[in-house]
C-alpha cells in the first residue's frame, strides 16, 4: 500500500518564502521515490489540515518560528503520526539560541559568551565591548543578524526600530573572527565538512538563499584534526540536546585561538532548497537528494 505523506510547507515565519522552496523541492522528491503527496500550507488550523490530509506521514519542511521551535511539534505529537526532524524538546531548546549553548557548554562544547537584552536597551547603547554580534534569540536563516565591529560608536540602530517584528529579546554574542565551518549530521553519522565564503559582508539570509549569495568549499580546506573535531563536535551537539533526523551545526574557526573552534548554532531543520548545505553534503557522501528526502521520511517518528 502506497504511503500517504503530508509535507508542511510555508507557514507563518519570516522564513516562509524559503520554506515554500524547500517543501515544493522535498514533496517532488517523495512524488519521484512513488509516495502520495499532499502539499500543506500550514496555518493555525493545522491540526484541522492534518486532520483533512489522513496522511501516514508528516514531513516538516517548516523553517523558523511556530515550525521549528517546538510549536508544531507539539500538534504533530498530538496528531500521533510520525513526523520529521527533532521532537518538541529538542526544537525548542535548540531555537532558543542562549539556552541551547549554556547546555552545549555543560556538555564542554566551547560556545561563544552572550547574554539576552531587551532589544530597546541594546539600541541605546552597547550591552558589550565591541566586536560582537545582535541577533533575534528565538530565528533562523540569519534573520535580524547584526555584527558591530570593533571602534563602532553605537548599536545597530535597526534594534530599536518600530519595523522590528523579531521578538523584544535579542541575543547579543562575542563575534567569533575566523572562517566559517558547517557540519550536516544523519541522525548518528556526521556527513562532511563545508566551508563558507559569502559573497555579501557576513552569511546572511541573500547569502544563504540567493543565487551566487556564497562560494561552498566542500571538502573544506582544513586539516584532517580540524575536520573530524568538526564533526566529533556536530554529533555530539545533535545527541546533547536530543535532536533526531538531519541536523546541520555552524562553526566558526579561528586558527590562531584555543579552542579553534566556536559552535555557533544548530539547527534541526536545514534548508532543502538548491543552495542549501545539508543535501550538497549529502550527494558529496553519496547519498542523492531524493534518497536523502525519502529517508528522512522513513526516519520519521513519534512518540505516541
Amino acid at each position: 500500500m502506497t504511503k500517504r505523506i503530508a509535507v508542511l510547507l510555508g507557514g507563518l515565519s519570516p522564513e516562509r518564502d524559503v520554506s515554500l522552496v524547500s517543501g515544493r523541492a522535498c514533496a517532488k522528491a517523495l512524488r519521484e521515490k512513488g509516495y502520495d503527496v499532499v502539499e500543506i500550507d500550514a496555518s493555525r488550523e493545522l491540526a484541522q489540515q492534518l486532520k483533512d490530509a489522513n496522511p501516514d506521514i508528516v514531513f516538516n519542511a517548516l523553517h523558523g518560528e511556530w515550525g521549528e521551535d517546538g510549536m508544531v511539534q507539539g500538534v504533530l505529537e498530538h496528531f500521533g503520526k510520525p513526523y520529521t526532524h527533532s521532537g518538541v524538546l529538542a526544537s525548542a531548546l535548540a531555537m532558543d539560541k542562549q539556552k541551547a549553548k549554556a547546555v552545549l557548554r555543560a556538555s564542554g562544547i566551547p560556545c561563544p559568551e552572550g547574554l539576552i537584552v531587551n532589544r530597546f536597551e541594546a539600541a541605546k547603547a552597547h550591552a558589550m565591548k565591541p566586536p560582537y554580534v545582535a541577533k533575534p534569540n528565538a530565528q533562523g536563516s540569519s534573520v535580524g543578524v547584526h555584527i558591530v565591529l570593533e571602534g563602532a560608536n553605537r548599536p545597530p540602530a535597526e534594534l530599536g526600530s518600530e519595523a522590528w517584528a523579531l521578538g523584544d529579546d535579542v541575543l547579543i554574542e562575542r563575534y567569533i573572527p575566523g572562517r566559517e565551518l558547517t557540519v550536516a549530521v544523519m541522525e548518528d553519522r556526521a556527513l562532511a565538512v563545508t566551508e563558507i565564503i559569502p559573497n555579501t559582508t557576513f552569511y546572511d539570509y541573500e547569502a544563504k538563499y540567493a543565487a551566487g549569495g556564497s562560494t561552498h568549499i566542500l571538502p573544506a580546506d582544513v586539516s584532517e584534526e580540524i575536520a573530524a573535531l568538526a564533526r566529533e563536535l556536530a554529533l555530539q551537539a545533535h545527541a546533547v540536546l536530543g535532536c533526531r533526523g538531519l541536523t546541520r551545526t555552524d562553526f566558526r574557526y579561528d586558527e590562531s585561538a584555543n579552542p579553534p573552534l566556536w559552535l555557533l548554532e544548530i539547527n534541526t531543520q536545514p534548508g532543502m532548497t538548491p543552495t542549501s548545505l545539508a543535501p550538497e553534503q549529502a550527494l558529496f557522501c553519496g547519498i542523492a537528494f531524493n534518497d536523502l528526502v525519502e529517508w528522512m521520511a522513513e526516519n520519521a517518528s513519534c512518540r505516541r
